[in-house]
């Protein structure tokens, strides 16, 4: 059987620069080595692999869209491929990679004022200090112009007051930045998670997204100075830039989940024997196995076009909605093929699949639904917006 390496049927390694290499390289080691070993007693606990955050900043994982403060900007398909190996091993820990980077470290760097980003980049990048993203609310998901949380201005304070939920991050962090109606329109602000007022509470009992600290953020009266307004960011346009960056993560790390499901099959298929012979030697599930290769080629090379209109400044959002809309309906195809070749060790954690499984129903809502997305790609060929 061939190894992992070779899940690249067309060979898109060939189209990459040596840097993207080396660092695909950098991380997919770290997942090997480090992650691997140790990803399964996390899932089991439904607890975050705190002590990895260390690791990661050392190797350079925080701040690839930065330049300076520490950081060294890599290019946007070097990020998504980060993804797709974090996402190979767990969506937890690419969901924390993704909101440090795209979701915190990005905003401070591109609408922060000069002390905001010297105060916050280099400790985000060194892993001293973790971000989160206080966007959606328990009743504003997909339509976040709607939002309840307000900020009202005394002088030279502003009062935070509301309620955000499926905050990634949220338990751990040392810096939110909560998203807010003023009376000047929605705005960002830093909030260190230690200022009285702000409360952060781990979501429990879920399913999916076991390693990942998804918490609920209440906000009442936590005080805050007008230093910590995100400067440069005014309404949900630069909401959205952030969000455009963590859907392309999202889509990266549904192909490391479909990947690693195919390999798990792939693997089983050639060791387990059935009749006196391998299921490999079976035409269904040699059939299985080439859909599977074939759905992961298409989502690899539309994720590396996207990833190059990116880096080129060129995309357009509906492009970005039309790929983690396909990644993670593919993903989630490929892990039930997966699920069903393994049998009943299918729903084993040790064997990978259910974990991923359980991880892409999660994925299919996050960073918008398959509805969402679909009504974003008929708006765009139509021209009339059918959301409501």
């Amino acid at each position: 059987m061939k190894k992992r390496e070779d899940v690249d049927y067309f060979r898109i390694e060939a189209l990459l620069t040596p840097e993207e290499v080396d660092f695909r390289d950098r991380v997919r080691r770290f997942v090997d080595e480090v992650c691997m070993p140790i990803i399964v007693e996390h899932f089991d606990k439904g607890a975050f692999p705190l002590h990895l955050v260390p690791r990661m900043a050392e190797l350079g994982f925080f701040g690839v869209h930065v330049e300076g403060y520490g950081c060294r900007k890599t290019s946007h398909t070097a990020y998504g491929l980060a993804c797709q190996e974090l996402g190979r091993c767990d969506s937890g820990l690419r969901a924390m990679f993704s909101v440090q980077n795209s979701l915190v470290m990005y905003p401070i760097y591109a609408f922060g004022s000069a002390e905001q980003r010297q105060n916050w980049l280099p400790k985000l990048r060194s892993g001293q200090a973790i971000g989160c993203f206080g966007l959606s609310e328990p009743n504003f998901g997909s339509d976040p112009a709607g939002m309840t949380t307000q900020a009202a201005r005394h002088g030279d304070v502003y009062l935070l007051n509301g309620t955000k939920m499926w905050i990634t991050n949220g338990a751990i962090a040392q810096v939110a930045l909560i998203w807010a109606k003023t009376e000047e329109g929605i705005r960002g602000f830093l909030v260190d998670t230690l200022t009285p007022g702000f409360r952060a509470t781990a979501i429990q009992r879920k399913f999916a997204y076991r390693t990942s600290p998804t918490s609920l953020l209440e906000l009442k009266d936590c005080a805050v100075g007008s230093d910590a307004v995100l400067a440069e960011a005014f309404g949900l346009k630069p909401v959205f830039q952030c969000l455009n960056y963590a859907r392309y993560g999202v889509a990266c790390s549904a192909v490391g989940s479909a990947i690693a499901c195919y390999e798990a099959a792939r693997e089983f298929a050639g060791n387990r024997e059935v009749f006196g012979k391998p299921i490999a030697s079976y035409q269904l599930v040699q059939e299985r196995l080439a859909l599977m290769l074939l759905e992961i080629t298409k989502t690899q090379l539309l994720n590396y076009h996207l990833g190059r209109l990116m880096d080129k400044g060129s995309v357009r959002h509906p492009q970005i909605s039309m790929a983690k809309l396909n990644s993670v309906r593919e993903a989630m195809n490929i892990a039930r093929l997966a699920r069903d070749i393994l049998g009943s060790r299918g729903i084993l954690a040790d064997h990978h699949v259910i974990r991923h499984l359980c991880d892409l129903e999660a994925m299919s809502t996050l960073e918008g639904t398959e509805s969402m997305h679909t009504l974003v790609l008929g708006q765009d060929i139509t021209g009339i917006p059918a959301f409501h």
